[in-house]
């Protein structure tokens, strides 16, 4: 098996619990998996979200907050506890994890984005995992309607990573088993899509709406960083994270959840 650097993200709703709670389960279940995958000689990047809902839940809030600043405050103490946790999980593993915060003005610029690509270099020469995040402490442009930028949300910021530095394989990690010709929880005789080489008005129009009480993910958005990771000539996956040993067979292209083909035919 060839070995592959691999980015993958995983969204709000792997992470929480319906009540707000961080799901320690499957947070245990996700760094031993990433461990053994870089064991096994694979180069892993993890676009970890949740930030503002894990600070919701050790702030007491019983909700997401609403106000911008509420918000970032709640971001900053999130994402302290978020790598406090990953730490100590990726830990007992044998893995040493770093922190990358990211904002619009880091990914736009071409002399910070040079930086930024020689810094995960670096780390993964190294052999750390780095994860990665956006800075909501000081940017809006994800959890502020309106006033998004070139992130936007991190199933985008996930491909643009993967771009920065020069994935084999995207995989996003969601609440659902990839994308279907219907709303499978509206109509649960929809099919699952298994390969998309071209993202279609078609395709797009299967997009649907937004995310989770905690997150602002939905396929949409995914369907946005699929075109990026195309562009790339980077394969993306979105598969379901209530199987995290599904990577095993992801990263063997085994026929899971659905591929979306790079340009340059990746597989």
């Amino acid at each position: 098996m060839d070995k592959q650097r691999l980015v993958i993200k995983v969204g709000t709703s792997t992470l929480l619990r319906q009540g707000g709670g961080v799901n320690l389960r499957e947070m245990d279940s996700l760094a031993r998996v990433l461990s053994d995958l870089k064991n096994m000689g694979h180069q892993v990047i993890l676009v970890s979200s949740g930030a503002i809902g894990v600070g919701a839940g050790k702030l007491g809030l019983r909700e997401r907050p609403r106000e911008l600043r509420f918000k970032q405050a709640a971001a900053a103490v999130g994402q302290c506890e978020l790598m406090h946790l990953y730490d100590k999980f990726f830990g007992e593993y044998g893995q040493n994890v770093a922190q990358i915060l990211l904002t619009d003005e880091d990914v736009d610029h071409p002399a910070r984005a040079e930086h930024l690509s020689g810094t995960f270099e670096a780390l993964l020469e190294m052999g750390c995992i780095p994860v990665v995040n956006e800075n909501d402490s000081v940017s809006a442009s994800e959890i502020e309607t309106g006033q998004k930028k070139v992130l936007g949300d991190n199933d985008t910021l996930s491909a643009i990573v993967a771009g920065l530095c020069r994935a084999d394989l995207l995989i996003l990690l969601t609440d659902i088993d990839g994308l279907f010709d219907a709303d499978p929880r509206k109509k649960p005789e929809a099919k699952l899509i298994h390969r998309v080489e071209n993202i279609t008005p078609e395709i797009e129009a299967l997009g649907g709406g937004g995310g989770t009480q905690w997150g602002t993910g939905g396929m949409a958005t995914k369907l946005t960083a699929a075109k990026r990771s195309m562009a790339h000539g980077i394969d993306m996956i979105i598969a379901n994270s209530n199987d995290l040993n599904a990577l095993y067979d992801i990263v063997e292209g085994k026929d899971v959840g659905t591929r979306f083909v790079g340009e340059r035919g990746n597989l």
